[in-house]
């Protein structure tokens, strides 16, 4: 679902007129790409906080209604102060929704306590956790899970591996990533059969006691 956003039309461009902005607790953004001129616009900095509690936002379509009429962009990026973490910036890239989009998502990890090869003493490395996806910004999904519960030890989930929703490809050289291992070594299933083997010998060995001995 697209997020709709209402922004004001920037007149006046630079560090006086963005600062002035911030003043009125407002925040300067840009919205670029398409291969059309750059606009500069103004969001309304208290919706704008409120909309960053909203998760995976950077994979979601924003419809931006302006005086010049709508444009549907991807957030692409946000600038915070160094101390205040206050919202500095934020930049829009136009995007055509019949076009497919690149975009990073992240990979999430479930069944990790009923896993067998966890409970089998064998230890998860979740190494890569956003993988990159190619498809139609309506499609794209807000992440994408790995279900952990049937993975022994040494087993790995790779690129190849995720489920994907249809019409979502993975990204240049994604599949030979291996996103989760189960590491861990496997109980040797012949121990007790191979502790027989040596105990058998070592019986054999000993020497039998002689009824003529006892005389």
């Amino acid at each position: 679902m697209a997020i709709k956003l209402k922004a004001e039309i920037r007149n006046a461009a630079g560090k006086g007129a963005a600062r002035s902005i911030r003043r009125s607790k407002n925040i300067p953004a840009v919205i670029y790409g398409e291969k059309k001129s750059p606009v500069a616009i103004e969001l309304n900095g208290r919706d704008f906080e409120m909309l960053l509690q909203t998760p995976s936002l950077r994979t979601k379509l924003f419809e931006i209604d302006t005086a010049n009429g709508q444009e549907d962009a991807m957030l692409m990026d946000i600038q915070y102060h160094p101390v205040s973490d206050n919202v500095m910036h934020v930049d829009f890239k136009r995007i055509d929704v019949k076009k497919p989009v690149n975009v990073s998502v992240p990979v999430e990890v479930i069944n990790v306590e009923t896993s067998r090869g966890i409970k089998m003493g064998g230890v998860l490395n979740f190494a890569v956790r956003k993988v990159a996806l190619r498809g139609l910004v309506h499609d794209i999904p807000e992440k994408i899970t790995i279900d952990l519960a049937n993975l022994n030890i040494g087993d790995s989930v790779h690129g190849s591996d995720l489920v994907l929703p249809a019409g979502v490809e993975l990204g240049l050289h994604q599949a030979e990533l291996a996103f989760a291992t189960i590491g861990g070594k496997m109980a040797d299933e012949d121990t007790p059969k191979a502790a027989a083997a040596t105990a058998a010998p070592a019986a054999a060995a000993t020497p039998a006691t002689d009824a003529g001995e006892k005389k």
